[in-house]
């Protein structure tokens, strides 16, 4: 038989492989059960105890993959923001100067993320009620990243002088906030749109409605 390149023993690299790709498999476990407990419970009203238990392992086995319940709650913010993806498909919208399109961007991807997993927002809500620390973090790796770069794009169009002057980072609030409204309603309410409109043509109104307000006439 002949030796391995590395040294080692035919064999044991793959079953070190397969280890390893069990424990990222149990990581992305317990992010995924701790992220439906802390949105159903908040942060503080979440056990570790409870977590492991919704995983099926041991607490020592949880405290193997995150030191702290902090920082399991930190790595749900990494795992499901994918904000990184959202600023890259705004920015080239944002390069073809079609008003419309960065905000239909906008609006379609927060509506959709949010529908395909709405654990976030309902985490985002209770990181701002029990006030801890966390809660900064949260809203810096989504919500202000996405005002940043609205108010930057409306800023660029009132001096380009296709926009009148209004503050940018309170229309951007503005926006973002008929969208935060409707995806609240939904997700929160389990209150649907008129059967007349379809997703598309809310997201249209919307549109229509905050450009009508800052495109000078």
């Amino acid at each position: 038989m002949l030796p391995r390149m590395d040294g080692g023993v035919p064999g044991k690299r793959s079953r070190g492989r397969r280890v390893r790709v069990a424990g990222e498999e149990r990581r992305r476990q317990i992010i995924e059960a701790a992220a439906t407990l802390f949105s159903r419970r908040g942060f503080r009203g979440t056990t570790t105890r409870e977590i492991a238990k919704a995983v099926g392992v041991s607490e020592a086995m949880l405290f193997k993959h995150f030191a702290t319940k902090e920082d399991l709650y930190a790595d749900i913010i990494e795992a499901k923001s994918h904000v990184e993806q959202l600023m890259d498909t705004l920015v080239k919208a944002a390069s073809q100067g079609d008003d419309a399109e960065v905000l239909r961007t906008l609006a379609r991807e927060m509506i959709a993320r949010t529908r395909a997993d709405p654990t976030l927002m309902r985490l985002t809500f209770f990181s701002a009620l029990e006030g801890h620390a966390l809660s900064d973090m949260m809203f810096r790796s989504r919500v202000q990243q996405l005002d940043d770069f609205l108010s930057r794009y409306i800023a660029r169009r009132i001096a380009a002088g296709a926009f009148r002057d209004v503050d940018p980072r309170q229309a951007a609030w503005n926006f973002t906030g008929m969208v935060a409204y409707h995806i609240q309603r939904r997700e929160l309410f389990g209150q649907k749109p008129s059967r007349h409109l379809s997703g598309d043509r809310v997201v249209e109104e919307m549109i229509l409605l905050f450009l009508n307000g800052v495109r000078r006439v």
